[in-house]
């Protein structure tokens, strides 16, 4: 799917983006894909077992629903440990066991620029009552591999009134299943620069070699815990190179 911003939505965006008035502020940290044109195409690894490839469609749509880009699933590289592949977001499920955590997302950057992304459900939760439902595999899917994309929450407090976004955690996800406009409205103002690079290429950095053997399913290999509100949580560690590893949590109940 090929998408053209006009002359006239790149004129409003950029008076959006240096008003008061912007809706969308949730960008993760500023940390994007570097491209050097939109609409960009971003891969998707499928790593999934049968259960789980529906949820990654459905997920691929919604954002590619977006002016900017387009996801792309191809076949999944990531191996037996569901390994990063530079250029590409890794989509995987397995049984992760009881660390905790429901799903993460991991990117790799050198400064702001993602050169390579995991996204990983875990099925020790995901095959319980609470959580083995069409609307918590749509949230968890959605939402991860949008912080791939450069996205935040849109909010954190799980009690109140739904946004209608999966970048709205809650305690009920019914509503919050897919992306809403002001998701699209912030990967509008993340990707209206462009870059003088790509990093959307399997040649760019290797950084995943320097921790291939570490396991990064488990919090000790996450480095600095940046966040935790007991429902969300934040890591950053440092790589040998100056690159870093970004792991965003979601935590079961």
């Amino acid at each position: 799917m090929k998408k053209f911003i006009t002359g006239f939505l790149i004129t409003l965006l950029f008076l959006g983006v240096f008003t008061s008035n912007v809706s969308a502020n949730h960008s993760w940290g500023g940390y994007h894909w570097a491209r050097i044109t939109n609409p960009f195409n971003l891969k998707l690894g499928d790593n999934l077992t049968p259960n789980w490839k529906s949820y990654l469609s459905t997920t691929s749509n919604d954002w590619s629903v977006s002016s900017v880009l387009d996801t792309n699933i191809v076949v999944g590289q990531a191996r037996k440990n569901c390994g990063a592949t530079s250029g590409q977001v890794e989509v995987c499920n397995k049984k992760y066991g009881n660390n905790g955590w429901l799903g993460i997302a991991q990117i790799w950057a050198n400064g702001l620029h993602v050169t390579q992304g995991i996204v990983k459900v875990n099925d020790t939760y995901f095959n319980t009552a609470k959580y083995n439902t069409p609307v918590w595999r749509n949230l968890v899917m959605c939402q991860e591999v949008g912080h791939t994309l450069g996205l935040d929450h849109q909010d954190e407090i799980f009690d109140n009134v739904n946004l209608g976004t999966c970048m709205d955690y809650t305690n009920n996800p019914i509503l919050n299943q897919h992306p809403n406009a002001h998701d699209y409205e912030e990967l509008e103002i993340i990707y209206f620069h462009a870059d003088s690079i790509t990093t959307l290429t399997q040649t760019f950095g290797q950084t995943a070699k320097q921790i291939a053997l570490d396991n990064l399913d488990n919090a000790s290999e996450w480095g600095k815990l940046i966040k935790n509100n007991g429902k969300v949580a934040k890591y950053e560690r440092q790589l040998s190179d100056g690159s870093k590893l970004h792991t965003f949590v979601i935590w079961a109940e």
